[in-house]
């Protein structure tokens, strides 16, 4: 390899790019894995969520600019020699920058999947409907049960009436829960 002294200018650039950012994704990979990177340590002075918009995390993050950077510098260093025209190089340099960070934000996105709370909460039976499982006395007279599906799994749950009785397979929509998280059920 020819002295560092003598590459081209845009190569060096690329090289200073490259090298200190492979550095820190290093030392924050290894950081991930042993659990010392609950958060980049560094916050936004603005609002990155663009309004409204839902975001897992801030658009403009110093782990994004590590990502860009890291893609970018890399992609001018490897195709340096086989673009003649260096402002295509730099134009596939940043789009393959930018693609490392949409990669990432896919990345997180489909991990935050996995961190979702999926137990059940009686609270989350309000509004639904449901089935009578075991029929349910008139007036409070007595507890039934009703099969519910709540994130994709079917309870029976003990619920009453405050209406007429209601047999085995009628459809019924939770009014509220009483004080002991018993269902209170109507007809549909």
């Amino acid at each position: 390899m020819e002295n560092f002294s003598e590459l081209d200018t845009l190569l060096k650039v690329f090289w200073y790019l490259a090298i200190p950012s492979s550095l820190i994704f290093l030392v924050q990979t290894v950081m991930t894995f042993i659990g010392a990177d609950a958060t980049d340590g560094l916050e936004a002075d603005f609002d990155s969520n663009l309004e409204g918009a839902q975001g897992p995390f801030q658009f403009f993050s110093f782990r994004n600019l590590v990502h860009f950077l890291l893609g970018f510098g890399w992609t001018g260093i490897s195709f340096y020699d086989v673009f003649e025209n260096k402002t295509l190089l730099i134009l596939i340099a940043l789009i393959v920058g930018i693609g490392f960070v949409a990669m990432f934000f896919l990345i997180i996105s489909q991990i935050r999947k996995l961190a979702e709370d999926n137990t059940f909460k009686i609270k989350d039976t309000l509004g639904k409907t449901g089935e009578v499982y075991l029929t349910i006395p008139e007036k409070k007279s007595g507890i039934g049960k009703v099969q519910i599906s709540i994130k994709g799994s079917f309870k029976e749950l003990r619920a009453i009436t405050e209406s007429e009785s209601l047999k085995s397979g009628t459809l019924v929509k939770i009014k509220s829960i009483d004080s002991d998280n018993i269902l209170v059920v109507e007809k549909l």
